[in-house]
């Protein structure tokens, strides 16, 4: 286990692989353990890091809050501190929010910006994300699923009032601005039949930034990048490949993509 102390608190990460950087960021359950097939995909050709946020995972829970200000900060603290320059971030649900917050804010040190199940309206969320248990949730993000129980093993450790705070500073305006004023290459993907985040409608995605795509996966639910890990690993590593600043509009699932992955 990787730790550092930030504000006289433990951090926890896991990082695999050499070359450019990029760090994935859990949603509102779990913690790092369920980006592991994504991490051992990603360190064939780059450096990648798996974070635990505030009172995620084995990250300490003695902060004074658990919002998304004070998550992005810990990002920002935790670059830092590992003298980690330009990066790539792969958010997921709550950590895509942070990942679109922290490249608003600190567009100097954001190469490139994956999401995975962005709400891109606060209408589009499920108001059980804001009310529920972290292992109702759990339970509805996988619906049993195979495969995907370090979600529902990890949800347990969270405690209710970190749930509750992710929730500040998250509301209808940032979320929308987040998206529609990104000044940085962003590839949002989304699993159609996600029980938590709704996609939006084709005027919504009509008016997505040049330098913004998404990509719709239709078999999978919150879940893309387990659900069908090998056609999500193979999009994440073309995307993480284009030349910096390149806009990924000009991605696509292959055919051989589909037909490997069924």
């Amino acid at each position: 286990m990787s730790v550092v102390l930030i504000n006289k608190e433990i951090v926890h990460y896991e990082v695999l692989g050499r070359g450019r950087p990029v760090i994935f960021l859990h949603s509102w359950v779990g913690s790092w353990r369920y980006w592991i097939p994504s991490l051992q995909a990603a360190s064939t050709d780059f450096r990648a890091y798996a974070l635990d946020l505030w009172g995620f995972g084995e990250t300490s829970r003695r902060v004074s809050d658990f919002s998304l200000d004070q998550q992005v900060e810990l990002l920002d603290q935790f670059l830092n501190h590992m003298g980690i320059g330009k990066v790539a971030l792969v958010g997921h649900g709550f950590g895509a929010i942070v990942a679109l917050q922290y490249a608003a804010r600190y567009p100097q040190f954001v190469d490139r910006v994956l999401t995975i199940a962005y709400p891109l309206k606060a209408d589009l969320v499920n108001e059980r994300l804001r009310t529920a248990s972290s292992t109702a949730l759990a339970d509805l993000m996988t619906a049993q699923k195979p495969g995907l129980s370090p979600i529902v093993e990890d949800s347990p450790k969270i405690a209710p009032e970190v749930m509750r705070d992710c929730w500040h500073g998250v509301d209808d305006i940032r979320l929308q601005t987040l998206w529609r004023q990104c000044r940085t290459v962003c590839l949002m993907v989304q699993g159609l039949d996600d029980p938590v985040i709704g996609t939006a409608e084709d005027e919504t995605l009509m008016t997505l930034p040049k330098k913004v795509k998404i990509m719709l996966f239709r078999e999978s639910g919150h879940f893309p990048m387990q659900e069908e890990s090998e056609k999500f690993h193979r999009l994440m590593a073309e995307f993480l490949s284009l030349p910096s600043g390149q806009s990924p509009r000009g991605l696509q699932i292959t055919e051989s993509w589909k037909r490997r992955v069924r």
